[in-house]
C-alpha cells in the first residue's frame, strides 16, 4: 500500500474519530492499538512505523482524560478468535504450538488477545504510569 493511502487509513480516519470523541467527552480514556516498532520520532526508515508514530503523537495531543498507546508485538488469538484473512488464519493454525511456547518464554515479544483485552480494561479503569505500553507492560497487567 502506498504511503498516502496508508496514512489516510491509519492516521486520518483514526484522528477524525478521536477528535470527535474528545469533543463529545473530554473525560474519556482513549486506547489505540498500534504495534511494536512504532516510530515516535516520525523520522525512521519504515513508512508504517512513521505513520503510526505520527498517529500516536497526534492522539496524545487531544484533550482526553488520558490516552494510551498499546504496542504489542505478536498476538496469539485465543478463545476461538479467527482472522478474516485466510492466509493469516492458516499461519495461526500452523504456528499455534509455537505461539503458546513464545508466550511463556518471550513475554517481551508475545501476548494474547485475552491479555490485551484485560490490560485495556485495567488501563482504562486505573490508568498506567506511561502513555505507551509494550508487550511486557501489557502482560504485566
Amino acid at each position: 500500500m502506498d504511503e498516502e493511502r496508508y496514512r489516510h487509513l491509519t492516521h486520518d480516519i483514526t484522528l477524525a474519530a478521536a477528535t470527535t470523541l474528545s469533543k463529545l467527552n473530554p473525560r474519556m480514556v482513549f486506547i489505540y492499538v498500534t504495534g511494536r516498532g512504532t516510530d515516535s520520532t516520525e523520522q525512521g526508515g519504515l513508512m508504517w512505523a512513521r505513520v503510526k508514530g505520527k498517529t500516536e503523537n497526534d492522539l496524545l495531543k487531544l484533550p482526553f482524560k488520558a490516552a494510551y498507546m498499546f504496542r504489542p508485538a505478536g498476538i496469539q488469538p485465543l478463545h476461538g478468535i479467527r482472522s478474516k484473512t485466510a492466509w493469516v488464519q492458516a499461519i495461526y493454525v500452523a504456528t499455534a504450538p509455537l505461539l503458546s511456547l513464545l508466550n511463556r518464554v518471550a513475554p517481551n515479544y508475545m501476548t494474547t488477545t485475552e491479555r490485551v483485552g484485560r490490560a485495556m480494561i485495567r488501563v482504562a479503569r486505573d490508568g498506567f504510569p506511561r502513555p505507551v505500553l509494550e508487550s511486557a507492560d501489557i502482560n504485566s497487567l
